[in-house]
């Protein structure tokens, strides 16, 4: 069987599309497998890392706002067309499966139009703009969250979880040990910061400002700063006297991080949501404001709603982050309260389910 995988863009498309990928070669080791993505996109370095194979559209988004981006946009989506009709008629898939981002609109449109059944992965409590406009064409659409029935056919969906990495599900590390091979104290209450690959300009700020009072209170914090803050804080961690502070550009291994947290300070990408529910750890999420339809304060308020995670907006985490984080990490009563609950939330097997449900479409064409 032949699949086809188009999306990409942020690691929370690239990664769980990847973990599918992975959960497909499982089930069925002779599934010939091809990425499309966007070219010097994310996709373009992980998927080879991965071991699979990947094809490059000169895909690029629409901006909402007045921009001369846009003048070169439908220059660009009329190549990604032209190129994805060849590597549809060309590779021939028995089923084509998007997971978001620039380059999952053109090459599922394609498949679609040489009857491929095309299946989408939805990340997120509120539907991207490209899921919504392939849903049309979709079998079956596979949702993160309940209650997706106000963007899509309610008999397409099939509520799955969001697959993330194997490696946070399976770490058996204790927490002195997981510390002890991050080069942490394993002995001091930690807090893990993560913004995503790129970083978080807000969360890194706000750390920044309140250095003083963490390193007081004795708390340790591993700080995952993204790669384009990273030589800046790391040249103001070292003008200063911080050792209780672990500054790194990208955290390789997060399944240990996970596990070395008492609380963890984190955007809310879908990925970061279904990885802390599956790694069932206290967290404090600050959305980023800058995402289509604030979807991130969207993933944060489905968990605070359900008792399992605790939010700061934005505009406010300068001022309150040591102030809230610091207590819950002082306070192992809203710890236990905030993991149980965050447990509850997660989907263990995702990556399988939709895996083994893709080989079944794909085999009935």
């Amino acid at each position: 069987m032949k699949v086809l995988i188009g999306g990409g863009g942020t690691g929370g498309h690239v990664f769980p599309a990847i973990a599918i990928a992975q959960a497909i070669k499982k089930l069925a080791p002779n599934t010939e497998i091809l990425f499309v993505g966007a070219k010097d996109k994310l996709e373009m370095e992980k998927v080879p890392a991965a071991g699979f194979e990947i094809v490059g559209l000169p895909a690029a988004g629409f901006q909402r706002k007045l921009s001369f981006k846009n003048i070169t946009f439908f220059f660009k989506l009329a190549a990604c067309m032209l190129k994805s009709r060849k590597i549809v008629r060309d590779f021939k898939p028995d089923v084509a499966v998007g997971v978001g981002g620039y380059a999952s609109g053109p090459i599922l449109r394609a498949a679609a139009k040489k009857n491929v059944p095309v299946v989408l992965q939805e990340q997120n409590s509120h539907a991207g703009v490209t899921n919504k406009i392939l849903a049309k064409k979709a079998v079956k659409i596979f949702t993160s969250y309940h209650g997706m029935e106000k963007y899509f056919d309610a008999e397409k969906i099939e509520f799955a979880g969001n697959p993330v990495r194997s490696d946070i599900v399976e770490c058996v590390a204790s927490k002195q040990e997981a510390r002890e091979q991050l080069g942490l104290d394993k002995d001091k209450k930690t807090i893990l910061v993560i913004g995503g690959s790129l970083g978080a300009a807000t969360i890194n700020k706000s750390v920044k400002k309140h250095l003083d009072e963490f390193k007081n209170s004795e708390i340790q914090l591993l700080w995952q700063t993204g790669k384009i803050y990273y030589d800046e804080i790391a040249t103001f961690l070292n003008a200063g006297d911080f050792p209780l502070v672990k500054a790194m550009a990208f955290v390789k291994r997060m399944d240990f991080a996970y596990r070395a947290a008492d609380v963890v300070v984190s955007r809310s990408g879908a990925l970061s949501v279904s990885e802390l529910c599956l790694a069932a750890k206290p967290v404090v999420f600050i959305p980023s404001p800058n995402v289509a339809e604030d979807h991130q304060t969207k993933n944060a308020m489905a968990l605070v709603n359900e008792n399992a995670a605790m939010i700061i907006k934005d505009n406010e985490a300068e001022d309150k982050l040591f102030e809230i984080v610091g207590q819950l990490c002082n306070d192992e009563n809203a710890q236990e309260r905030l993991s149980c609950n965050i447990a509850k939330l997660a989907v263990k097997d995702s990556a399988s389910i939709i895996a083994t449900r893709i080989l079944e479409i794909g085999g009935k064409k």
